[in-house]
């Protein structure tokens, strides 16, 4: 049997004897001496080969890297002046007595310790990629994540209870993946978006603490922190107030950082109104390490002659807001010029800007732009008392829909804070609270759910369904963390009545709700306890704690961003009998 693995090898087994499994890493021939890096999950292990030992000699003379060996040897402390410090097997290495090949291996494709690989490459052999060491690092960590919020959870009374993957389609979020029904022609299983309506089900059943940590689905459109399938930790509870539930699952956050990779976020996470993190940095998931923040002038530019400004503060739901970059003015005008392509993305017409030259002088001989002109003296110098200018400062403008100034502005602030050294560094949490109920769809010319239509109103905000929903804030809260939301939840509606005016403030009916969501409007007149919960992004939780770029490095078979999973060349085509036993026909 393997007597340890090879990374965990060190002087507690000197003048012992060992057996050893894993991977040859590389294989280095010093003139007569054999040294060969055995390689598994926990490291590496250096053995050497000597050409006295005929047989374990002309062995090691056919390994090449990834060959899998098995080697038995005797420990020995490496000569002086040998010892790697960086490796805990550093101090000694096992002089092989026998070696064993388990299995020969073709070249790979790249070397393991290559970091300048193209993604195809990795994913069209992830199981390679897999086996490099800061990927095995990566889904060590993820496990011991797992661990530490399972007895976090377990602690607190919660129960883990698995939902089903087969449910109802209930395309009120994201676009489902549908998966068709042989025994009942023309119907479809979804699979989940989320456990949600499962969970408050349970609520229902009384089992008043329950978790899981599940996979999810959405067929959406992918970015670096999204996939087509991905992973939540799972959380509801009963009887607790938003509040109540915010101090718990701060600590499982706390607790998770601190035991897996050492992260002190000790201190009370601060909580801001989405209306206030919307005024101040134009995103409701702001990174607070980057102090850089708007100001409003909205109210001021009622006032203004300029047109650009004026016609966005005149605008239903028109904002105008000023961005301050100390130090600013060192900006080239070739900057600021890709700045503008930037915002563009966002759906800006431009990015105007004054640079402050003296700020005592509101006028174009103290301040530089193209746009200096079209306003006031009184004007201006409100705009450096707001802002706080300083002379060499630079200030940006967004004049638009109040989304398109804060996705453009609020992306740019991030962009510059990161770009131009302001973020501070560390970890800094958030709480982002009280958000709004609904949002309008212009699209569609009615009101979507911000979160989800099973999301409470706050108290007091019941009667605003009926008649006024843009103005209903909610009992939901986003836990952030650098500019990632890591968490969302929200206190749920444990009464059919207000379920069923939220249900109507979204124009669906009392037939497309009975039909869609019966089952959950049954199940709260029955004595559905107050209850609330969270999910957890799991994936960019680990993701953030080793650093890696993108979420794909923490799942182990991920997808590309076209949805493709280029190691089993899925999804691909199907015959022509599977299609006729579901009742399906392409077109």
């Amino acid at each position: 049997m393997r007597t340890d693995y090879c990374g965990l090898v060190d002087g507690r087994y000197l003048n012992q004897t060992v057996t050893l499994k894993g991977w040859a890493h590389r294989r280095r021939d010093h003139g007569g001496v054999i040294f060969i890096d055995l390689r598994d999950r926990e490291g590496l292990v250096q053995v050497v080969c000597n050409p006295d030992n005929a047989a374990t000699f002309a062995v090691a003379e056919t390994v090449r890297n990834e060959f899998v060996l098995q080697i038995t040897g005797l420990v020995r402390a490496r000569p002086e002046g040998a010892a790697n410090a960086d490796l805990r097997s550093g101090a000694i290495e096992v002089v092989a007595d026998t070696i064993e090949v388990l299995n020969p291996s073709l070249p790979p494709p790249f070397l393991l310790d290559d970091d300048t690989l193209s993604e195809q490459v990795r994913l069209e052999h992830r199981y390679l990629d897999l086996r490099r060491p800061a990927m095995q690092k990566n889904f060590i960590l993820r496990y011991k994540a797992s661990m530490l919020v399972r007895k976090y959870l377990d602690e607190l009374g919660f129960i883990d209870i698995e939902t089903p993957m087969l449910t109802k389609s209930t395309p009120e979020g994201a676009r489902d993946y549908l998966v068709p029904s042989r025994v009942h022609s023309g119907h479809f299983f979804a699979l989940p978006q989320s456990p949600q309506l499962f969970k408050q089900l349970l609520m229902v059943s009384g089992f008043d603490r329950y978790y899981q940590i599940t996979k999810c689905f959405r067929d959406e459109d992918l970015r670096a922190d999204r996939q087509p399938e991905f992973t939540q930790i799972d959380i509801e509870t009963s009887f607790l107030t938003e509040h109540e539930i915010m101090d718990i699952m701060e600590g499982l956050v706390r607790d998770l950082f601190q035991k897996a990779i050492g992260a002190d976020l000790s201190g009370d996470f601060p909580r801001m109104s989405w209306t206030e993190a919307m005024a101040r940095f134009g995103s409701d998931k702001p990174d607070l390490r980057i102090p850089l923040e708007f100001t409003e002038l909205t109210d001021l530019m009622k006032t203004a002659d300029f047109k650009v400004f004026r016609a966005a503060a005149d605008m239903v739901g028109g904002r105008v807001a000023a961005l301050r970059i100390p130090g600013g003015g060192s900006l080239s005008r070739k900057e600021i010029d890709d700045y503008t392509t930037f915002v563009a993305i966002y759906g800006a017409r431009g990015l105007a800007y004054i640079k402050v030259n003296d700020k005592t002088q509101a006028n174009d001989t103290g301040l530089q732009s193209p746009i200096v002109k079209f306003l006031t003296e009184p004007i201006l110098q409100e705009i450096i008392k707001r802002t706080g200018a300083e002379n060499g400062d630079l200030i940006f403008f967004g004049a638009d829909r109040a989304k398109v100034v804060n996705d453009a502005l609020g992306a740019l602030r991030v962009k510059i804070g990161h770009e131009k050294g302001y973020s501070t560094g560390g970890w800094k949490p958030l709480w982002v609270v009280d958000f709004p109920m609904f949002e309008y769809d212009e699209e569609d010319k009615r009101w979507t759910a911000l979160h989800h239509p099973f999301t409470a109103p706050k108290d007091g905000h019941e009667a605003l369904l009926e008649t006024n929903p843009g103005e209903a804030f909610a009992k939901a809260y986003d836990v952030v963390l650098n500019g990632w939301e890591i968490g969302g939840g929200s206190v749920r509606i444990h009464r059919e009545e207000v379920q069923s005016k939220v249900f109507r403030a979204l124009n669906i009916g009392p037939d497309e709700a009975q039909a869609k969501f019966g089952f959950l409007l049954d199940a709260l007149q029955y004595g559905a306890p107050p209850h609330g919960g969270i999910a957890f992004g799991f994936d960019r939780l680990i993701a953030m704690m080793t650093g890696a770029e993108h979420i794909r490095d923490v799942i182990a078979f991920p997808k590309t961003q076209r949805a493709q999973c280029l190691l089993t060349q899925a999804p691909s085509p199907v015959d022509e009998k599977q299609l006729r036993e579901l009742h399906i026909k392409l077109r």
